[in-house]
This record gives structure tokens, sequence and C-alpha cells, in this order.
């Protein structure tokens, strides 16, 4: 979706407009839950964070200050939601997606999306969200909620590992 449209439903959506808030969620509902997915390895607890995400987003779009920042917003609450199940369930903060996602992203490069899910948590994310998500450099810094310093370090690292396990 492009910005401009996304940053027009956003305010629209905040006006109250709730074909503009269907919309948003019809873009952004299969993306979202891909992320989820990608995080705790579980297709219900990525749907539920992605729902409960939705209910509050629905009740708190008013407050974001800035329309341009719904993308980041959206992930970095899944994010938060995805961590909070795994507390709730037991599981250690370190989240990791134990079934291929290769199926859920109906892609051809089976191979490298099963060395992606061999890198460490950190650079599986920033690898995720920069070239699965196309999310920008500033986007991944608010939805990881570190410096973007340390975003481009964690993709350097990650194309580095990439590398090594190709070769």
């Amino acid at each position: 979706m492009k910005t401009s449209r996304e940053e027009l439903l956003v305010i629209s959506a905040q006006a109250g407009n709730e074909v503009a808030l269907a919309e948003l969620y019809q873009n952004f509902y299969q993306p979202l839950v891909k992320f989820a997915y990608k995080l705790c390895g579980h297709h219900d607890w990525a749907q539920d964070a992605v729902q409960d995400v939705w209910l509050d987003a629905a009740r708190k779009l008013r407050k974001l200050n800035d329309p341009k920042a719904f993308r980041s917003w959206m992930f970095r609450a899944v994010r938060w939601r995805c961590i909070d199940l795994a507390r709730k369930a037991g599981k250690s903060q370190q989240l990791n997606g134990e079934e291929n996602i290769a199926q859920e992203m109906q892609t051809q490069d089976f191979g490298l999306l099963k060395l992606i899910d061999e890198l460490p948590e950190v650079e599986r994310q920033a690898i995720y969200l920069f070239y699965l998500e196309e999310m920008s450099l500033a986007e991944i810094s608010i939805v990881l909620e570190v410096p973007q310093g340390t975003i481009k370090s964690r993709l350097n690292r990650a194309r580095n590992h990439l590398k090594e396990l190709l070769t």
C-alpha cells in the first residue's frame, strides 16, 4: 500500500470512518499475522495476537499523533503481544518459530528462508522486517525499539551469517 494512501486511511479512520479502518485491516492483517507467526511459531497465537492488537488499535487509533507511524506502531504492538503470550505460556522471552514459514509466505526460495530461520532471533527479525516486509530502517527501529545504527549492525551481521551458511 502506498504511504500517502495509508496515511489518508489512518486519518479517516481516526475521524471515525469505519470503511477506512476496515481497509487498513484488510491491508495489514496478513503481514501482521505472518510477522506474529515468525515470532512465536504458532498459528493460533499469531492470530490471537493480531486480533488483540487490532481491537486495541481500533480504540486507541485517535491517540496516534503521526499517521506515517501507523505501520510501525502496529508491528511493534504485535511484537509486544507475542512476547506477552509467550510469557503467559511460561516460555522464555526469546521466541522461536519452530515451524517452517516457507509455506506461509508462498515464495520460491525455500532454502533461503530456512537459512534465515537459523539466524539468531534479533537478526532474523531485522532481516524479516527489512527484506520481507520492506520496512525502512526508521520503521524497524520503532518496531524493535532500538537505534537505527543497531538495526544496520544487525542487518550486516545477518547478511554475513547468511553468506557463511550459503558457503
